[in-house]
């Protein structure tokens, strides 16, 4: 393709549009990616022109306060912008009183899809939903808000539990950090895999998830679950250390207790078995790797304690219904959606 020939002669304009009690996080996180990005391939010499050029808009020039208090400040006006390369709508508390900002809103109508490709972050769904953006294409947004977001748009197949999706040129996300999950995407759209692994791994990012992660975590539902119970600390331990031996005997010396009286107390704090909690917690980071789909599925099996790829197949089979081959096409075939 043209655009893969010339990509390291030519820089992408990338915008975020942001309103009063934007969510910063919505912004910066997407932008931070790019940037990185940009960064890294300079510096590998793999771009002659600096590869992405990221701005912040308003409704005019100037600071902006965020729904934290900071102040973000926009270097210009969302109605003066030409077609670019990306852009996106931020979400955040504010999003209910731009959704009356008429101007905006026709704006978005009239503009957001001329460029190359468009999408939101959270609650930015909402925006293109109301400016006519969302009909009949594959979307999502923060949990919390799925509903109203299916209500602004009837005809739209909201995806309950995708981090981000993918409708043609439509882009969405999922809450928050979801939105650098989603720039990580694009960025390995425009320059490949690794570029993009290396952006993850310098932003720290535990994984860089595909599309079709759940936004639901595992872990931290545990840990809100014995938040209140002495069994905090060894549920979080779990979740660091899948690979060993996470017997009942073993966890019940970790917590110097037996093994018939831990088992008990367990199930009462967190309202499953030890084994149970164990191979929910196996399952549920086995779906995120498959999901984003870096790792060989034999990899995946060892990273998360299961002994063999076989034995995390027959649980693949039991739980989900499918083995984990047949699992990550599905994800990240809904993750894609139509291109």
């Amino acid at each position: 393709m043209a655009d893969r020939a010339d990509r390291h002669l030519r820089t992408r304009a990338i915008a975020v549009i942001g309103f009063e009690r934007f969510q910063i996080l919505d912004v910066t996180g997407p932008l931070e990616v790019f940037s990185r990005a940009s960064r890294l391939l300079l510096e590998q010499g793999r771009a002659e022109v600096e590869p992405y050029r990221v701005r912040f808009l308003a409704r005019q020039a100037g600071p902006m306060a965020s729904s934290s208090g900071l102040c973000m400040v926009a270097d210009g006006a969302w109605r003066d912008l030409a077609p670019v390369d990306t852009l996106l709508v931020s979400g955040g508390v504010g999003t209910r009183q731009a959704l009356e900002d008429t101007e905006l809103v026709a704006w978005l109508a009239e503009h957001a899809s001329s460029s190359q490709r468009y999408g939101s972050v959270c609650t930015g769904a909402m925006l293109l939903a109301r400016a006519g953006l969302l009909d009949q294409k594959r979307v999502t947004t923060h949990w919390a808000f799925l509903d109203e977001l299916a209500r602004l748009a009837p005809s739209a197949r909201v995806m309950p539990d995708a981090i981000f999706t993918r409708d043609g040129r439509l882009w969405t996300s999922a809450g928050v950090t979801a939105g650098m999950d989603m720039a990580l995407a694009m960025v390995e759209e425009d320059w490949g895999r690794t570029i993009a692994l290396e952006v993850a791994q310098q932003l720290l990012m535990h994984l860089k998830r595909g599309g079709g992660s759940s936004q639901f975590s595992h872990s931290l539902h545990a840990q809100a679950v014995a938040a209140d119970s002495s069994f905090r600390s060894v549920s979080g331990w779990i979740a660091e250390h899948l690979q060993e031996d996470l017997s009942v005997s073993q966890l019940a010396a970790r917590m110097q207790m037996s093994p018939r009286h831990f088992a008990r107390v367990f199930r009462a704090a967190l309202g499953v078995t030890p084994a149970k909690f164990v191979e929910q917690h196996r399952l549920a980071v086995a779906q995120e790797l498959l999901a984003a789909g870096e790792e060989t599925i034999e990899h995946i099996a060892e990273r998360c304690g299961f002994g063999s790829a076989e034995t995390m197949r027959r649980l693949f089979v039991r739980r989900m219904g499918v083995g984990p081959s047949a699992y990550r096409r599905r994800m990240q075939r809904n993750a894609a959606g139509p291109a």
